[in-house]
């Protein structure tokens, strides 16, 4: 019995902690590549928060799939920053690409899953990472220089 209530306070904190505290850490991480990797974790867990909450609160939920979007842009732009060639320097790069590739499925997945009035907003939030996703794979893809 003390399990379960615990574990459903330590699910109810989790869900009230600010996320964008998160994205606020990644943009202040000064190496490129590790800001990149904390922005797609962010992302990884707004989409899992707005998924979890849907039902109960969709103006939360859309503030969070925002987010998923946001952070995405944000490690798109730190990875662009470091001025390597993707091709030449794949690693950091690669792990966007597959992070992101794998956003734009659970995207995908969720807009499916929402109500048809809240399904654009999924959508946007989808071909916003998707553009992203489509021009890093574009840098690894792309001629070395």
């Amino acid at each position: 019995m003390r399990t379960a209530l615990h574990s459903a306070i330590a699910v109810a904190i989790w869900l009230a902690a600010p996320a964008r505290a998160d994205l606020a850490a990644a943009k202040a991480e000064p190496n490129l590549e590790k800001r990149s990797r904390a922005a797609l974790e962010n992302a990884n867990q707004a989409l899992r928060k707005a998924k979890e909450i849907y039902a109960a609160d969709t103006k939360k939920a859309a503030v969070l799939i925002e987010e998923v979007a946001e952070s995405v842009e944000v490690s798109g732009d730190a990875l662009r920053a470091t001025g390597k060639n993707p091709s030449r320097n794949p690693k950091h790069f690669k792990y966007a690409e597959i992070a992101t590739r794998d956003l734009v499925r659970k995207l995908d997945h969720f807009a499916r899953d929402v109500d048809e009035a809240d399904r654009d907003l999924v959508q946007q939030a989808k071909a916003r990472v998707q553009h992203i996703q489509d021009e890093i794979l574009q840098g690894i893809m792309g001629k070395k220089k």
